[in-house]
C-alpha cells in the first residue's frame, strides 16, 4: 500500500488518538526530545505518527526509531506565497535526497527562530518539486490559518505547482481563536472539489498527552 492509500484510508476518529501527523520536537519548535515523542506514541498504542519539524530532517537522521514503522517520515516547510505565510508538510520523503538536505535549514537558527524563517521562506512550487523528488507528498498544513480570503483559489495555484493534499483535521481553537477568511468545514469541500488527499495532526508543540480533538 503506497502513501496515498494508506492516507486514504484515516478517518476522522482515528485523529489524533491513533494518528498524528503534525508534532513538532525540540529539533525545531517543539519542547520534547525526537525520540520521546515516538517511545510516548509507542507507549499510547498509537498507529502512525509524523514529527514534523520546520525545515529540518536531522530528528530522523539522528534517532534510533527513524526506521520504526509507527514513523511516516515528514518535515513542514516555511513558505510565503501572494502575500500569504503557508507552510507545505511533506510525507514519505526520503531523507538522504540532495535535494531535500539542501532545501532544509543549514543551521538550528532557521528552525527555531521566528523571524529568520520568516527571512528564509520558501517558494511554494519549489518546495514541493523537491518533496516530489524525495519520493514524498505534499500537503499544505493548517489552510484555515493562511491569512487569504479566496481560499479555493489559493489552493487551486498550489494544486497547479503539483500540491497533493491538505490538512483538514486540526485544532483551530486551541491555536487560533477566530479563523479570519474561512471556516473549519471550508478545507473538506476543497479537498473533496480538488480530489486532494485529506490529512491531519494536532500541531503539537508540547507531548501527545497534550492533543485534544475539536
Amino acid at each position: 500500500m503506497n502513501l496515498k492509500e494508506l492516507f486514504s484510508n484515516f478517518k476522522k476518529e482515528d485523529f489524533y488518538s491513533k494518528i498524528n501527523l503534525h508534532i513538532h520536537s525540540n529539533f525545531s519548535d517543539g519542547e520534547k526530545d525526537f525520540d520521546f515523542l515516538v517511545e510516548q506514541a509507542k507507549n499510547l498504542n498509537m498507529e502512525y505518527i509524523s514529527i514534523t519539524d520546520h525545515n529540518t530532517i536531522q530528528g530522523y537522521k539522528k534517532s534510533k526509531y527513524k526506521n520504526d514503522p509507527i514513523l511516516i517520515k515528514g518535515v513542514e516547510f516555511d513558505c510565503f506565497f501572494r502575500m500569504s505565510l503557508l507552510h507545505i508538510l511533506g510525507y514519505g520523503i526520503d531523507i538522504e535526497n540532495k535535494e531535500l538536505n539542501m532545501l532544509c535549514a543549514q543551521n538550528e537558527k532557521e528552525t527555531k527562530n521566528d523571524f529568520l524563517r520568516l527571512l528564509k521562506s520558501r517558494h511554494p512550487k519549489k518546495v514541493i518539486d523537491t518533496i516530489h523528488k524525495a519520493g514524498g507528498i505534499a500537503v499544505l498544513a493548517h489552510p484555515c490559518c493562511c491569512n487569504v480570503i479566496l481560499l479555493k483559489h489559493f489552493v487551486k495555484c498550489l494544486k497547479n505547482y503539483g500540491l497533493d493534499g491538505i490538512e483538514v483535521f486540526y485544532p483551530y481553537d486551541r491555536f487560533r481563536g477566530i479563523i479570519k477568511f474561512s471556516s473549519r468545514q471550508l478545507p473538506f469541500e476543497i479537498a473533496d472539489e480538488l480530489n486532494l488527499i485529506k490529512t491531519g495532526g494536532s500541531d503539537e508543540h508540547k507531548d501527545l498527552l497534550n492533543h485534544a480533538p475539536d
